[in-house]
């Protein structure tokens, strides 16, 4: 099974090339994305939780182990994504349950798990 964390680098040259074919409006989306996850009334933890249910609700493979990786830097716990995992289970049943694997391998590679 291959690494998730190095899928969601090489994934994201790809995604970096797309934003230099848009530079003016995939600029803003940064800009707008950067603001958004600034602590503010929630902390940036909540907010990296938040974004990995709702990206467990999407089915974004990318924001399933970006929200992970991102959660664990903002200072959250392995029970708190695993937490937040079981929300978006919740809310998703099966078809969220079956990627769940992937939030346990990016636990692992970050040595969370």
């Amino acid at each position: 099974m291959e690494n998730q964390l190095a899928y969601y680098t090489e994934t994201g040259k790809d995604r970096d090339e797309f934003d230099k074919g848009l530079p003016d409006v995939m600029s803003l989306y940064t800009a707008f994305r950067k603001e958004a996850y600034k602590d503010g009334a929630l902390s940036r933890k909540i907010k990296r939780l938040i974004a990995l249910a709702v990206g467990f609700q999407a089915g974004c493979t990318r924001c399933i182990i970006g929200q992970t990786r991102d959660a664990i830097e903002a200072g959250a716990t392995k029970a708190e994504v695993m937490e937040a995992v079981s929300i978006a289970v919740v809310m998703g049943g099966t078809a969220v349950s079956a990627e769940t694997w992937r939030v346990v391998k990016v636990l692992k590679e970050l040595g969370k798990w």
